[in-house]
């Protein structure tokens, strides 16, 4: 199993973070391939929680250093 390239999103690392949990999951992939998708799944793992960490920081900087309840109200 050859190396991903670095994700360019949260979103694109998400869903490869998915196709990797299936395959693993759903097939008999050979050891050496099962390490390989760890250790990348681990890779963007490490890369989603950095990701996260920096939009909560963004976050707190815009509501002065709270975190406030998201409130969502539909439109009628």
């Amino acid at each position: 199993m050859k190396k991903s390239a670095a994700p360019k999103s949260f979103e694109e690392a998400l869903k490869r973070l998915e196709t990797l949990t299936q395959a693993m999951q759903s097939s008999e992939m050979p050891l050496e391939d099962a390490l390989a998708a760890y250790q990348e799944g681990n890779e963007l793992v490490k890369y989603c929680q950095a990701k996260l960490a920096e939009v909560e920081q963004k976050l707190q900087v815009l509501d002065a250093g709270e975190l406030k309840e998201l409130n969502i109200e539909q439109s009628e």
